[in-house]
This record gives C-alpha cells, sequence and structure tokens, in this order.
C-alpha cells in the first residue's frame, strides 16, 4: 500500500491501543510543524496514520483491504482481490486468469488499475460529484475525579485546515474574474475512453483543472494556493460535562477539518479519560469508599469522620456493626449527565482486629467469651 500506518507511527501490527497512543503523541510532539526541526508533511501523515489506527473500525477495514470506507489508505486487495473479483491471474505482460494470452495487448498506457476501476464503477460521477466533507479529528483529553464530579473546561490547540480566510474557500484571489473553464467549457466534466481486453470503455468523470465547478478563476488565491483551505493552529475550549464517564466522547460537529471550497467541516471528537483517586471509585453513579474502625467502637458504637467528595462530614456508626456493612450517603455520589438526579456514597466498613492484645484486653474477651459474646 502507499502508506503503511504502522510503519509511520512505528509500531507493529498488533500494538496495543495504548502503544499506538504512546507513538502518537512522541512523533506528533517531535514533528509538530511549530517547533524547530518540525516537518508539516510528516506531521500530517502521523495525524492521518492515528485516525485510521485509533479507531477500532478504520483499523479493521485498513488491516482487511489496507484502506477504510473513508477513503484512508492506499488500494490494496486481499489475495489480489477487488470488490469481489479476483485479477491476481492478470498480468501486463503474461497470461490471464480466463485462459487467454494477453502478453501482447496494448493497453495504451492506462493504468491496469485504473481499467477496473472505470469497468466496475470506479468513476467519480461528474459534475455532480459531491465535494468532500473535512476529516474527523479525534484528540485524547484527561481529567481528574474531582471534576469529572463537577464538570470542567479543557483549553486544547489543534492544527489542522481551516478556511481559508483571504479568498473564503473559494480559492481565487479576491477580485479577480470569474471564467469559464477552458477544459470543460463549463460543463464540470469530462469524457475519457479507455482501451481494454474487453473492448473500449468511455467514462464521464470530474474535471480535473475545476474540480466540477465549470469555472476558475483568473488568479488563485495567493494564500492558499487555489486550494480554499490553509494550515494553522487554533485552539478551542471545550466544555466537559459532570457526570461523563471514562472512554466517553464528546462531539463537536465542525470543529474538525476543513471541507473542500465550502463543503461542511470534519467533526471533533474529544475522548475523554479519567484518572483514578486513591480513595473514590465510581460504580454507576454512586461513589464507593471504604473506612477502618476499631474493634471497640464497631462494638459499643460511635461517631468517625468520613470524606466525601465534597468535603469531610460525621458519620454514626450504630453499636453491634459488622465488618463488610455498608452505610449509604445519600446524593453525595456522582451527577447523573442528562440531569437526572445524583448518585449516593456508599461506605463500606472494615473492623480493624487487634493483634497484639495486653493481659488485660485478653482477660476481658475472655469474660465477653464465657458470656456468648
Amino acid at each position: 500500500m502507499a502508506n503503511d500506518y504502522y510503519n509511520i507511527l512505528g509500531v507493529s501490527k498488533g500494538a496495543s491501543d495504548d502503544e499506538i497512543k504512546r507513538a502518537y503523541r512522541k512523533l506528533a510532539h517531535k514533528h509538530h510543524p511549530d517547533k524547530a526541526g518540525g516537518d508539516e508533511k510528516k506531521f500530517k501523515e502521523i495525524n492521518e496514520a492515528y485516525q485510521v489506527l485509533s479507531d477500532k473500525t478504520k483499523r479493521q477495514q485498513y488491516d482487511q483491504f489496507g484502506r477504510t470506507f473513508d477513503g484512508s489508505g492506499g488500494f490494496s486487495g486481499q489475495g489480489g482481490q477487488a470488490g469481489g473479483f479476483d485479477f491476481s491471474g492478470f498480468s501486463a505482460g503474461g497470461g490471464s486468469a480466463f485462459g487467454g494470452d494477453f502478453g501482447n495487448f496494448d493497453f495504451g498506457g492506462t493504468d491496469f488499475e485504473d481499467i477496473f476501476s472505470n469497468i466496475f464503477g470506479g468513476g467519480d460521477g461528474g459534475r455532480g460529484r459531491r465535494k468532500k466533507r473535512g476529516q474527523d479529528i479525534q484528540v485524547d483529553v484527561e481529567i481528574d475525579f474531582y471534576e469529572m464530579v463537577s464538570g470542567a473546561k479543557r483549553k486544547i490547540n489543534l492544527y489542522k485546515s481551516a478556511v481559508c480566510d483571504r479568498c473564503n474557500g473559494t480559492g481565487g484571489e479576491p477580485g479577480a474574474n470569474i471564467k469559464t473553464c477552458p477544459t470543460c467549457h463549463g460543463a464540470g466534466q469530462v469524457q475519457k475512453t479507455t482501451r481494454s481486453f474487453f473492448g473500449s470503455f468511455s467514462q464521464v468523470t470530474v474535471c480535473p483543472d475545476c474540480q466540477g465547478e465549470g469555472k476558475t478563476y483568473e488568479k488563485k488565491c495567493t494564500k492558499c494556493g487555489g486550494d480554499g483551505k490553509i494550515k494553522k493552529e487554533q485552539e478551542l475550549e471545550i466544555n466537559i460535562p459532570a457526570g461523563i464517564s471514562n472512554g466517553q466522547t464528546i462531539s463537536i460537529q465542525g470543529a474538525g477539518e476543513a471541507g473542500e471550497k465550502g463543503a461542511r467541516s470534519g467533526d471533533l471528537y474529544v475522548l475523554i479519560h479519567i484518572k483514578n483517586h486513591n480513595k473514590f471509585t465510581r460504580r454507576d453513579n454512586d461513589i464507593l469508599s471504604t473506612e477502618e474502625i476499631s474493634f471497640s467502637l464497631a462494638t459499643l458504637g460511635g461517631e468517625i469522620e468520613i470524606e466525601t467528595i465534597e468535603g469531610k462530614l460525621i458519620l454514626k456508626i450504630p453499636s453491634g456493626t459488622q465488618s463488610g456493612e455498608t452505610f449509604r450517603i445519600k446524593n453525595k455520589g456522582v451527577p447523573d449527565i442528562h440531569g437526572r438526579g445524583r448518585g449516593n456514597q456508599l461506605v463500606k466498613i472494615i473492623v480493624r482486629i487487634p493483634k497484639n492484645l495486653s493481659r488485660e484486653q485478653k482477660r476481658i474477651i475472655e469474660e465477653l467469651e464465657k458470656m456468648g459474646e
């Protein structure tokens, strides 16, 4: 395939998601165009590779077919297959799978893969071609446990393609005259005839000069070179809602890469990672914690000070509390992300059994045992 995404990131084909992420972050940091010695072309390749390999569906398609359904990656059929047809037996200078000899067939300089693309519907389809929307972008953001409960804001910097602010995405220099495309004469499409061993095939394709517009500008935009897009760094503030779950994704429409000359931009996907807390864990919308108490406190009852996500409070321990017993503190859990109430804090009690007892302590316990306690 034209670009091996695994080689670009320097990982093996069996690399885990974490290995791919670490490799991406290291390379993106090294080749960022704003850094000394940065390489914009290399940075773009790294981002393209990560967007495919970090997405399970795209990665599966890429591993199987060498490309994804959105066009990422080069074409690479497995075992010489394309669209269910096995063409592995064909070659430009040898025998064929049909048993005939095409060794002397004149393909007229046409690429063999292009022939089958034209025959089996690989054409772009003419002036009515839909312009390509921009690519989606995924970023990872880490928050702590408290921010997960209360919500948070994060500022992120994205180096991406954006609509050219000089030509507003048209590709023409401001004030430049618009003229009919001399190649397609305003039709936005051209007819191409391809010769193959099946015969001659005509195909209508998008005009390569005006990209289906039917018109061109006498002078291309001096800032974007006629692409209608430029690369720039953009700062965005992300609002992270309270109650978000680890691994949940926030979608921001239109914040991805700019589309092709007026087409809509891609979307931004923010993947949330929540740091572990040394005391609290989450189960659905409840917060779980553990408190140790003494044997005497469990026996006689009393009060202890415990920590909650909003600060400390007093928890009453009834006499006869058993180790492993759980107490519920209402509305001290995680807010529901959809605004439907709030979870609780569940405090599990562990009774601490003393290891080294004095003679008097042993005597008292022995007396309790005699009393059947």
